[in-house]
């Protein structure tokens, strides 16, 4: 069993064991759940930086790396050091998120906020409506085409944006037209080893449609501007800023250093 499989199989008890706890008709009573969702996907395309700084207390690779984090401090300062995206990890056995989180941040941002997650049933898309999230994350690995399609068009159903995440060329049939983002994840979710150059090889095979962004594994500027040539619009950064005592200061100055 890979770290993926693990993750997924225990994914399923805890959504189970949440929708018993809350019904979907309860989700739909919360305050934002009614409020339209920013675009990250135009947030992206009018940006200079393009980048989606994530909030991130640890992962299954590296442990904690930041486990006392504030989600409203880091995250509204991420807001204003530039970020043109927020992600937050709301799984908490392997990333130390929680659902929390999200709700939290939402009034200290201005920009859009990703909720990333291993998103398995729509009732997940209805979590990230209700606690105040922009657009959802779908990965190919964790998904069937078929079941890919049916999030997407929920998802789009709810006002949300589609971020799919794949992390080689036969996950991109996965595709489809209720897909706003593609995003190249450099590490192997399997391994969970990591190349950049994941992005490279498949930055022209994805159709123009849809927004390319590149996730993990970035820490250098020179990387970021080089992924912009082969036509990347987004950077998914958590562990290099997150490493930090501030990550927004850390932002700041990666955002600046894009300038040069």
């Amino acid at each position: 069993m890979t770290i993926l499989d693990k993750i997924i199989a225990d994914k399923q008890i805890e959504v189970a064991s949440r929708k018993k706890k809350t019904l979907v008709a309860e989700l739909e009573k919360t305050p934002v759940f009614s409020d339209a969702c920013l675009s990250l996907k135009q947030s992206l395309l009018n940006s200079e930086s393009g980048i989606i700084a994530e909030f991130k207390r640890k992962s299954p690779s590296l442990g904690w790396i930041h486990e006392h984090a504030d989600v409203v401090q880091v995250t509204a300062g991420y807001s204003r050091a530039g970020a043109s995206g927020i992600s937050i990890l709301t799984d908490f056995p392997y990333f130390g998120g929680t659902l929390q989180d999200v709700i939290s941040a939402r009034p200290q941002v201005t920009c859009p906020i990703l909720r990333k997650d291993f998103v398995i049933d729509e009732y997940q898309l209805f979590e990230a409506k209700a606690m105040g999230a922009d657009v959802v994350l779908l990965i190919a690995a964790a998904l069937t085409v078929e079941k890919t399609l049916e999030l997407a068009r929920k998802a789009h159903n709810l006002g949300l944006e589609v971020l799919l995440e794949v992390h080689n060329a036969g996950e991109l049939d996965h595709a489809n037209d209720y897909v706003d983002l593609l995003g190249v994840n450099n590490r192997n979710l399997k391994t969970f080893e990591q190349s950049v150059q994941t992005s490279f090889d498949l930055a022209a095979l994805i159709p123009d449609q849809f927004v390319k962004v590149s996730e993990s594994g970035i820490s250098k500027t020179e990387t970021v501007k080089k992924l912009r040539k082969a036509g990347y619009r987004g950077f998914l950064m958590g562990e290099n800023f997150m490493k930090h005592e501030k990550p927004d200061e850390a932002l700041g100055r990666f955002i600046e250093g894009l300038k040069d």
